[in-house]
């Protein structure tokens, strides 16, 4: 297992460098710079911007600072909030989107696997289809329809959560988004795990367990859970990532200061730095919460670590 950890780790590197390289190139494709102002600058001041944040020198040079200054855990001055840099703007948002998008995925993962197991061990009954119509319904309603519905509500006509806006320490603004954020991931977790379980339900080795008589709790906790978990936990890799990064709809809908305004502000300015830091911290998220995954994968089926 430790192999095969190393292993895995060892392949986030050259991810992420082809992420920071194609990020750094694409960004600067687009037409306008950080410095376009409605009323153009003279030529005097723009050249002197420009040479204060290294954007007269060649792309590729401009390339390598960055890639030097990155290493060492340093994202830049923001081109745009002029008393801030990257790194201070990110740990501003980044830790409320966290919590939200954290608390959004283990709810979902609470709610989802229950209620995938509940309709596949009552599979084609009434259970199974109202779960399954559940679930459909948090598939394709979008986060800034639920939103709004959970806001009116739970926030006007039963005021019993606040519906916008954030204070520190007050649960009650982050329930309604939590909720939001989940909804979804917990329909996908609810249908993976329907069908995962039912074709486990029918394996040759479950019919040995029942053969043998053992009681229907006693098969789903040890033999039958674990291999259905696998792709539910192959899902939520790339779902905890989602409901983290993601959350720019439910931040601006409930009004809350996470980190995901910072990444659209900023590409509307041509703030470079920013842009580059939101993306890589995402990245990184992105990369660990499927190396989690991938690691829980091979703890479910121990095949796969060869």
């Amino acid at each position: 297992m430790l192999t095969y950890t190393l292993r895995r780790i060892a392949g986030l590197v050259p991810t992420l460098l082809v992420l920071v390289t194609l990020s750094f190139f694409i960004i600067r494709l687009a037409p306008g710079g950080p410095f376009d102002q409605e009323q153009a600058l003279p030529a005097a001041i723009r050249a002197n911007l420009d040479a204060a944040y290294g954007l007269d020198q060649p792309l590729i040079s401009q390339y390598g600072n960055y890639l030097a200054v990155v290493v060492q855990g340093d994202l830049g001055p923001s081109l745009r909030y002029k008393d801030f840099t990257v790194n201070e703007l990110i740990a501003r948002g980044l830790p409320l989107s966290l919590t939200i998008g954290l608390a959004a995925a283990l709810l979902a993962f609470f709610i989802g696997v229950p209620l995938g197991a509940l309709a596949a061990w009552r599979a084609n009954r009434f259970t199974d289809h109202a779960v399954m119509g559940f679930s459909m319904l948090g598939v394709v309603l979008p986060g800034f329809v639920v939103g709004p519905l959970l806001a009116l509500l739970f926030g006007i006509y039963w005021p019993i959560f606040r519906v916008a806006g954030y204070e520190p320490g007050q649960l009650s603004f982050l329930v309604l988004p939590v909720v939001t954020l989940a909804l979804p991931v917990a329909a996908y977790v609810a249908r993976l795990m329907r069908d995962s379980l039912e074709e486990v339900l029918r394996a040759n080795f479950i019919r040995t367990a029942r053969a043998k008589g053992l009681s229907a709790g006693a098969i789903f906790r040890r033999h039958a859970l674990r291999p259905a978990l696998i792709p539910v936990v192959s899902y939520l890799g790339p779902a905890v990532a989602f409901v983290v990064t993601g959350s720019l709809v439910v931040e601006s809908v409930f009004g809350l200061p996470g980190s995901g305004r910072f990444l659209i502000q900023g590409a509307v300015d041509r703030d470079y730095p920013l842009v580059m830091g939101m993306i890589l911290v995402y990245g990184v998220l992105t990369l660990l919460c499927n190396l989690v995954a991938d690691l829980l994968y091979a703890w479910l089926d121990p095949r796969v670590r060869l």
